[in-house]
């Protein structure tokens, strides 16, 4: 089979960059070796799919290179996939912090880019694993399960190491290294955080207990969000942000009460309430369970009258730098992205073709560039995937 473009990978960087391509009269054949497309397209922001975030910008991803995202993020915005998504009358929200979300189901963005590949003539072939890939005159050669297919442009969209149940594997990376690609360093990304001896013993019996708003540190990088317990460490938004810059050994904070003075507040509860317990008085502004584990570990609880100004404002003070020693993270089994991958200086910046092999193309998570949490990542695999799709 010969075909103009051969795209590994359906989902959103790699369905992105075939409507573009078969916009443009190119004949354009998808191919993935998982049995339907779309898979974490369809899994995220709890099957409601936070497509983009209003207020991308390159100061939002991770990449040893921060400035090679910035041509595809300006030449495809946040505003040309509403648009998008508002041709095909799909109804969205703002959650928070410009995250959109389907009022319905993520199944519907799925639907929206299956029709455009539709009408733009694509072709897309799931349950097809790829086994071999040479260049030869003219393009490439993809022996794949289903049989060899001759293009002459190749787009690697095949995603990182995140969640492996759903099919991720290392293909990328292979394919960029047969081709004298460096693969920078990979590691979880947007993770649960593990804890691990005196620190899980502690805090093990809270998993569940959630507070809304707490401001996790690493550094100077910070994030205001909510966090949960688990049974194994600590996770939820703020944790998720954190753990993409924090690595082993790096000094965890977290200020728990960032919407106000605690100290004080403190010196004010003991004013209005003298006879009442620190750990009833915390458990006004923290989830009963922490206050009272807190004042177990730290603080002695005592009638707030027994306090002096300095021991509140100290408490006050531990409330807002909180440690929290973490030991890993869950790993890729949990993790939404994939740090690292393929060395951008090996890639040209607009068009995310190979400065190494001509008609090669690497988009999306595959990639050394990385977003925060709150659609930043799909942005990034609809812009890299239009910026490759209007060349090949």
């Amino acid at each position: 089979m010969k075909v103009d473009v051969l795209i590994i990978g359906a989902g959103a960087a790699g369905l992105m960059c075939a409507i573009a391509a078969g916009q443009r009269g190119r004949e354009v054949l998808v191919v993935d070796h998982a049995n339907k497309v779309g898979k974490k397209i369809l899994m995220s922001g709890g099957g409601r799919c936070n497509f983009t975030n209003t207020g991308a910008t390159p100061a939002n991803y991770l990449s040893a290179n921060p400035h090679f995202c910035k041509s595809a993020l300006a030449r495809y915005t946040p505003a040309d996939f509403i648009e998008l998504v508002e041709k095909h009358r799909i109804a969205y929200h703002e959650k928070e912090l410009g995250q959109l979300f389907c009022d319905e189901s993520s199944k519907l963005i799925v639907r929206m880019l299956l029709d455009e590949c539709a009408q733009a003539g694509v072709r897309i072939e799931t349950s097809c694993g790829v086994e071999k890939v040479r260049k030869v005159d003219g393009g490439f050669t993809v022996m794949t399960s289903r049989g060899e297919v001759h293009a002459q442009s190749l787009v690697v969209a095949t995603g990182g190491l995140s969640i492996p149940s759903m099919g991720a594997t290392g293909l990328g990376y292979e394919l960029a290294r047969q081709f004298g690609h460096q693969i920078l360093p990979t590691r979880a990304g947007l993770v649960p955080l593990t804890l691990s001896g005196k620190h899980q013993e502690r805090y093990a019996d809270l998993a569940g207990v959630a507070l809304p708003i707490v401001q996790s540190r690493v550094g100077k990088r910070q994030f205001r969000a909510g966090m949960l317990f688990t049974h194994r460490g600590i996770s939820g938004p703020s944790v998720l942000q954190i753990s993409s810059y924090w690595q082993p050994g790096d000094d965890l904070r977290f200020d728990l009460l960032p919407d106000q003075d605690a100290g004080e507040w403190l010196l004010a509860q003991r004013q209005a309430r003298p006879a009442m317990e620190l750990k009833n008085v915390l458990s006004d502004v923290l989830p009963k369970r922490l206050a009272q584990r807190l004042c177990e570990l730290w603080f002695e609880s005592r009638p707030m009258r027994q306090y002096r100004d300095a021991e509140l404002s100290q408490i006050g003070a531990q409330l807002h730098d909180w440690p929290m020693v973490a030991s890993g993270t869950e790993g890729y089994r949990t993790a939404e992205v994939t740090l690292g991958g393929i060395n951008t200086d090996g890639l040209s910046s607009s068009t995310m073709q190979s400065r190494y092999v001509d008609g090669l193309y690497f988009i999306g998570e595959v990639v050394d560039v990385t977003g925060w949490l709150g659609g930043y990542n799909f942005q990034w695999a609809w812009a890299s995937g239009q910026a490759a799709g209007q060349v090949v």
